[in-house]
């Protein structure tokens, strides 16, 4: 299986994008902390949120790859991620403030608060996937090393903006600019999935 260059700059993009969504995982966390607490609780809600979500985006994309297999329409789901993110600084503090105020600080309550994060924006992310795989799919033979080695470009992106994200940003910038900051890295990759036009 030879990739061309465009196919491995998809590739890139999934590192990329990869790396947003388990970036923004910790993210999540600050914004959750003030209001529902560090508890295991809190965590528990996060992680179970971000797996329902990609667990979500996955069965979408898959559902709408077969209907039309053209990264755009991945692009246009991914564009609609970098748009919740850039404005969740803005609507957070009412949103969460709201949530607590009206369900307390129990388990449905933070549930609710992790699922207005982080649900939207990593469904949408988990599309992407599905849409690679199909689209640099062109041998059956190969299936099992595409589809392996797209999950695997994603995790190593999950584990580098976990690490980034946790380490290098969140100690010495807002919260708000680092949230702005993957806005505008998913919104990247939304316009350089529109530009590649790669169809099957």
């Amino acid at each position: 299986m030879r990739l061309s260059g465009r196919l491995i700059l998809v590739q890139g993009i999934v590192f990329l994008l990869g790396s947003v969504v388990m970036g923004y995982e910790m993210l999540a966390s600050r914004y959750l902390f003030p209001y529902f607490g560090g508890s295991i609780e809190a965590w528990g809600a996060l992680i179970s949120t971000v797996l329902a979500a990609l667990m979500f985006g996955y069965s979408l994309g898959g559902y709408l790859v077969d209907r039309r297999p053209d990264l755009r329409i991945s692009s246009f789901l991914v564009a609609f991620a970098a748009i919740w993110l850039y404005a969740l600084p803005f609507l957070a503090k009412d949103v969460l403030s709201l949530i607590l105020d009206s369900l307390g600080d129990g388990p449905i309550a933070t549930i609710s608060a992790s699922v207005m994060l982080m649900f939207v924006p990593l469904s949408c992310l988990g599309t992407l996937l599905p849409f690679v795989i199909r689209v640099i799919l062109t041998d059956i033979d190969h299936a099992g090393r595409v589809a392996g080695l797209s999950y695997a470009i994603s995790t190593l992106g999950n584990i580098f903006g976990t690490l980034f994200v946790t380490f290098v940003l969140i100690p010495r910038f807002p919260v708000s600019q680092v949230t702005e900051w993957l806005a505008f890295t998913t919104a990247l990759g939304a316009v350089a999935l529109y530009l590649l036009r790669l169809k099957r």
